[in-house]
């Protein structure tokens, strides 16, 4: 089937998904399967021998969420930091300089700072938020710059399209994390992204019952000394191999085939909680970048579909009130992650970004987090409001 001039649900339920051959089972089968028969040595049987190099419904997954991205090639990985981690490997080395943002999630800064930076990776905090805070970290040896936007847990903005021409002006490479937006808001590569991660435990599988993660190339990037990211890549993931199994390929695919729907539910639901919110007299800042007054608005508009289903918020009492209103809540349910059906509440300064406390990326101790999910509007607000008129 030719995909290339279908929509974005059409893509999502066919892209990579050919009615198998046999049976003709419109979805793709669990190839729950370690080794292949070769057809004489060397002859592999469809270009499969061993399934950590690869595996058909890893393979699916793979062609569809690159096609969701207008991307040249997809992987996918065990998780979201192993997808992260493989990025670094294949297109850093000892000496290289990055560009990270100062508010992003906890773990990918963990990452960086105490991962990539004893092997030699040395990295600069910006506020992406902000080009010229961006172009101010650029140095000499800076090899790539890595964005999240909608960032973590701010809800921070940053204008992808301008952030990748200084990038490319460096002679870098722009990584953007994808996650919160998803492929249905936002796809970075059509705005000058050269590579995009997601963590497909969120929107992208969407039901909290799977973890992975995705990293999906631009067409015809290339290093600075020329070599293809996505050979570079694809050799790495082999290599270091944390690939997805194909049970978790298999929940993340079925995930992306409703994930048009289910994520304009988020957004009309996220719609009306930071509607209530802005109005609740406890409640001393919402972050969302679909409210008017938010710094980048403008951008998010441009670059958006919709505003997404995260919202993050701030109470009065500090500390102790926020920690209280997350145990309050009966419908929201006190967890990390995100971007599942169900409607999930947390403080992030002890909970999702407990690693980054004392450094540069620290949040505030008054600060909520929520992922908006897919239930009655009406009764994630009625939820809120009991906790909020109690404790504030």
């Amino acid at each position: 089937m030719t995909t290339d001039r279908l929509g974005f649900s059409s893509l999502a339920i066919h892209a990579g998904q050919e009615p198998d051959p046999t049976t003709g089972a419109v979805v793709p089968p669990i190839h729950q399967v370690s080794t292949y028969k070769q057809d004489g040595i060397g002859g592999l049987r469809g270009g499969y021998e061993y399934s950590r190099s690869a595996n058909p419904t890893r393979t699916a997954l793979e062609e569809c969420i690159a096609a969701l991205e207008g991307g040249e090639r997809g992987f996918a990985f065990a998780s979201g930091l192993a997808g992260e981690d493989t990025v670094l490997r294949a297109l850093l080395a000892p000496g290289d300089h990055v560009v990270v943002p100062s508010d992003a999630y906890g773990g990918t800064y963990r990452l960086f700072n105490m991962v990539a930076k004893p092997w030699g990776v040395e990295h600069s905090v910006a506020a992406v938020a902000d080009v010229e805070s961006v172009r101010a970290a650029l140095r000499p040896g800076t090899r790539m710059v890595w964005v999240e936007t909608p960032t973590n847990p701010l809800l921070g903005i940053a204008d992808i399209e301008a952030i990748a021409e200084l990038t490319h002006e460096a002679g870098a490479l722009l990584v953007v994390d994808n996650t919160f937006a998803s492929p249905y808001l936002q796809q970075p590569i059509a705005l000058g992204a050269d590579v995009v991660v997601h963590s497909t435990t969120k929107y992208a599988g969407g039901h909290s019952d799977v973890v992975g993660g995705a990293v999906v190339v631009a067409p015809g990037a290339t290093t600075r000394d020329g070599a293809s990211v996505s050979e570079r890549i694809g050799y790495h993931q082999n290599a270091m191999g944390a690939v997805a199994g194909p049970f978790d390929a298999w929940l993340v695919l079925r995930g992306l085939k409703t994930l048009a729907v289910r994520m304009e539910r988020h957004c009309d639901n996220a719609e009306a909680v930071v509607d209530f919110l802005t109005a609740h007299p406890g409640v001393t800042a919402v972050h969302y970048p679909g409210l008017p007054d938010h710094p980048n608005h403008e951008v998010a508009a441009r670059q958006m579909r919709r505003f997404g289903g995260m919202v993050a918020f701030r109470v009065k009492g500090g500390e102790d009130v926020a920690t209280k209103v997350c145990a309050e809540t009966q419908l929201w349910i006190l967890g990390e992650s995100l971007g599942g059906v169900e409607s999930l509440i947390e403080h992030p300064g002890l909970m999702t970004h407990a690693s980054v406390a004392g450094t540069e990326l620290e949040v505030p101790g008054d600060l909520i987090r929520l992922s908006v999910g897919i239930e009655d509007a009406e009764d994630l607000v009625a939820d809120l409001r009991q906790a909020l008129d109690r404790l504030t």
